[in-house]
């Protein structure tokens, strides 16, 4: 038993007069933080009924890893919004969203496209949207990926986003507060991206690439705190990529 907390990287052998539980408790510390990590939490997008919304979805290999293909195919006439992927049976308020992501200007994009992708929280159900007679209700961080490496100094500072629907899309946070609702964070376009949401009351963060400082502050999140489905989101003319969902509520 000596040998084996040795090799667990502890001084001193815990006595065996103490009870089996402590002994439980400590090695399953140990596996949780040195040797192979349980994907607790993760969440296979492919278990997952999709609810989409202006667009096409299919599962493909992407750069050497199974990814849900999410495609623009609304019409002129939508604009920019409306167009998220809702994932049934999700329910968050505050805590974690993880995920890797991508996206690019698709074949058919306009001048203006940047490969939008993110995704959005506090989702307002279906029955709640048809009962309130209103557009879909959500909060959203997401990506201009070809902003991140522009020429434009301004482009890059565009580089994130927060965005509330239907009423404080990117042009209204513009108008108001110009540079508070938008940061540079350096992005590829087609390049798989760790992006990571924590999201407390009306407080979020954005971090990515798995930086340990956030490169988007908000601080007023525009709905009132409540639960709501996770949803993936593109915006026009984008070709995104999802994998390894994790969400992690709030206890």
């Amino acid at each position: 038993m000596q040998r084996l907390w040795q090799e667990l990287g502890f001084v001193e052998p815990v006595p065996m007069k103490q009870p089996l539980f402590v002994l439980i408790a400590v090695l399953t510390l140990a596996l949780g933080t040195g040797f192979a990590q349980l994907k607790t939490g993760t969440t296979p997008l492919d278990d997952l009924k999709l609810q989409p919304s202006n667009v096409k979805t299919e599962w493909v290999t992407y750069k050497g890893r199974k990814a849900l293909r999410v495609t623009d195919i609304a019409p002129a006439s939508v604009g920019g919004i409306d167009r998220p992927i809702i994932l049934n049976k999700t329910e968050f308020q505050d805590g974690v969203i993880e995920i890797e992501l991508t996206g690019e200007p698709g074949p058919n994009a306009g001048e203006g496209a940047r490969g939008f992708v993110g995704v959005a929280f506090r989702v307002m159900s279906d029955a709640e949207k048809d009962a309130a007679n209103v557009a879909a209700k959500y909060e959203c961080f997401y990506l201009r990926p070809t902003n991140g490496r522009a020429d434009d100094q301004v482009r890059r500072n565009h580089s994130t986003q927060y965005s509330s629907y239907p009423d404080f899309d990117f042009a209204r946070s513009r108008a108001e507060a110009p540079e508070k609702y938008e940061s540079y964070v350096d992005l590829e376009p087609g390049a798989w991206t760790k992006f990571k949401i924590v999201v407390d009351g009306r407080k979020a963060r954005l971090y990515v690439h798995g930086a340990e400082q956030p490169c988007l502050i908000v601080d007023d999140l525009k709905l009132e705190p409540r639960d709501g489905g996770v949803a993936l989101w593109v915006g026009p003319g984008t070709e995104g990529y999802f994998a390894n969902l994790k969400v992690t509520p709030k206890k």
